[in-house]
């Protein structure tokens, strides 16, 4: 059974950091593509950044540079490390992981097919972050 669970998360003020952990079990990291994402109420959800199988890395414009996403295939755990923090990122924060490599190719977290769309099949509990300024 897939499961992932976050950690991690906390409350900073902005220009801090903070380093959010996904632990993975039921499957192996490295054979899975696998992202972060991030949902404020009313809001829709926003992918933060993806890592590929052969460990490629992609991220969105607005973390770009101040975000870093790793796993780790050994301890079968996904990393995002936050930096220079900013109120904006204020968010609930969620992985997610699945074996479609195409997924990985941006942050969107999904793909279109001939039918509906195909989003990330498994996802974590979330862990909050809450910038102050």
């Amino acid at each position: 059974q897939v499961q992932l669970v976050e950690s991690g998360g906390g409350s900073v003020q902005a220009g801090g950091s903070l380093t959010l952990s996904c632990a993975a079990s039921g499957f192996r990291v490295r054979t899975y593509c696998m992202g972060w994402f991030r949902q404020t109420p009313g809001k829709e959800r926003e992918g933060v950044a993806s890592i590929d199988i052969d460990g490629s890395t992609r991220y969105a414009d607005s973390v770009k540079g101040r975000f870093t996403i790793s796993k780790d295939n050994d301890r079968n755990t996904l990393a995002l490390h936050l930096n220079n923090l900013k109120p904006d990122d204020t968010a609930m924060y969620y992985c997610a992981a699945d074996p479609t490599f195409s997924l990985c190719l941006s942050t969107q977290g999904w793909i279109e097919t001939s039918g509906p769309v195909y989003e990330y099949n498994y996802w974590g509990q979330g862990t909050q972050v809450t910038v102050s300024s």
